[in-house]
This record gives structure tokens, C-alpha cells and sequence, in this order.
């Protein structure tokens, strides 16, 4: 890992920090979500190597990321979105967007088109992959309370 990179991550770390004091979220919570946003952009770094679909890289981190959110959620006793909101802000696709908006100002068509459906791509990913790891925590969490209804009921 060279130096930029892990730049990059500390910055993603902290930008993560500042989201989450704006939801006002303290103590032991602030630093898992900043652990949270650093793994986000380490994990973007090192799955973009391999990954060629920049929207495919934004789903798994995303998914990643959401599995990490739920357990640590789980740990410290709070609601998912306190730690999930803030540690996918360094995923936004801010600068996917602000081009989209300038070649739509700037009057250029197909330049727009080509960047909206990017930028598009880039959201729908992040939210699928929110949403897949939700359903995975879903199903182990059903599956569970099954499991030990089954040996509640054995055992009467």
C-alpha cells in the first residue's frame, strides 16, 4: 500500500467522523463508524484491482461494508443506520454526479446521457448491495430464532 492510498483512507475515515457528528452520533459509536469508513475506501482500493465493473466494486464494498455496519450495530447496541449512513459516505458518487450536472448545464447530450447512466449505475449498486446485506443478516437472524425455538421446544 502506498502512501496516497493510505492517505486516502485516513481521509475517508475521518469524512466518515464528520457525517457522523452531524448525525450526532458520540463516544464508542464515532470510532467504529470511522473504522467503518476507512474499511470502505480500503476495501473500494483493493477490489477496484481486480474488479473492472465499477459498479460491481461499489456493490461488494457496499455489501461488505453493511455486513460490518449490522454486526457493530449488534455490538454496541444501537439502531444499523447510526453506523451505516456515515461509513458509505466515501462511496458517494459525488464527482460521477457533478459531471453528469455539467454536461447537462454545458448542453452536451450524449456526454450527459453517457454520465447519468454511470452515475445511476454507481447509486443502484450502492443500494443493492445495502439491501443484500440486510437480507443475508435477515435470513442468518430468522434462521437462528427458528434453531432455538426447535431446542425450546425439545427440551419441554
Amino acid at each position: 500500500m502506498t502512501f496516497p492510498e493510505f492517505f486516502q483512507i485516513l481521509v475517508a475515515a475521518v469524512g466518515s467522523i464528520g457525517f457522523a457528528i452531524l448525525f450526532n452520533i458520540r463516544g464508542r459509536r464515532l470510532l467504529s463508524v470511522a473504522v467503518g469508513g476507512g474499511l470502505c475506501w480500503l476495501l473500494f482500493l483493493l477490489l477496484n484491482r481486480w474488479i473492472e465493473n465499477e459498479a460491481g466494486c461499489f456493490f461488494l464494498v457496499a455489501m461488505l461494508v453493511s455486513l460490518y455496519d449490522e454486526l457493530m450495530a449488534r455490538v454496541l447496541k444501537s439502531p444499523t443506520t447510526v453506523f451505516l449512513l456515515p461509513s458509505l459516505v466515501p462511496l458517494i458518487p459525488g464527482a460521477s454526479l457533478y459531471y453528469t450536472m455539467v454536461g447537462a448545464v454545458s448542453k452536451h447530450q450524449a456526454d450527459f446521457l453517457a454520465r447519468a447512466v454511470h452515475t445511476v449505475e454507481l447509486a443502484g449498486a450502492l443500494a443493492i448491495g445495502i439491501i443484500a446485506s440486510t437480507l443475508i443478516v435477515r435470513i442468518i437472524n430468522g434462521t437462528l430464532a427458528l434453531i432455538r425455538l426447535q431446542k425450546k421446544q425439545e427440551f419441554c
